[in-house]
């Protein structure tokens, strides 16, 4: 990658961490409107993260794209941290190794993406920078949706797809 390319890529992830912030803040004044994707009560913001580059794989069964998918995502904040998102779904930090995997409780459906998520934090490793997460907003979706076409059955497709990921914690 050229400097000239890494550099528009930092610009476009400073301003979508600098977004994710704001979404947080906002969709926290509107939560009473619908499904809320609000963490508990008394926790903070540990980081804010954007996909760089992420997919959602889907497999085909009985000749759709159906069911859940299987994401494969870096994702990156404005200080220089990095993290892995694979399927489990688990998240990895690729500075200290710390790792956590969590499951919805909570979701909001999103036209023409991936619905916006709230995770709750079911097993953790290590005691770096993701030891203290509790809880994961997926938000600002975009993309990720399952083809409609037609399939042969074991096929596996990759959707790019982009969101802001709010990590939560004590």
């Amino acid at each position: 990658m050229g400097m000239r390319t890494l550099k528009r890529k930092m610009a476009f992830v400073a301003a979508a961490v600098v977004a994710a912030g704001v979404s947080a803040v906002t969709y926290q004044a509107s939560a009473a409107e619908g499904p809320s994707l609000q963490p508990p009560a008394g926790l903070t913001i540990i980081g804010q993260f954007v996909v760089g580059n992420g997919t959602q794989t889907y497999t085909c069964s009985g000749g759709k794209f159906t069911g859940s998918s299987t994401p494969e995502a870096e994702l990156y904040d404005g200080a220089n941290r990095k993290i892995h998102h694979f399927g489990g779904p688990s998240w990895q930090s690729t500075s200290d190794g710390s790792l956590i995997t969590a499951a919805p409780v909570a979701n909001s459906p999103v036209p023409g993406a991936i619905p916006e998520l709230l995770l709750e934090v079911k097993t953790r490793t290590g005691t770096g920078f993701l030891s203290r997460v509790t809880h994961i907003q997926r938000m600002n979706t975009f993309g990720g949706v399952a083809p409609s076409a037609a399939c042969t059955d074991g096929q596996k497709t990759s959707v790019p797809y982009n969101a802001n990921y709010i990590f939560w914690g004590n």
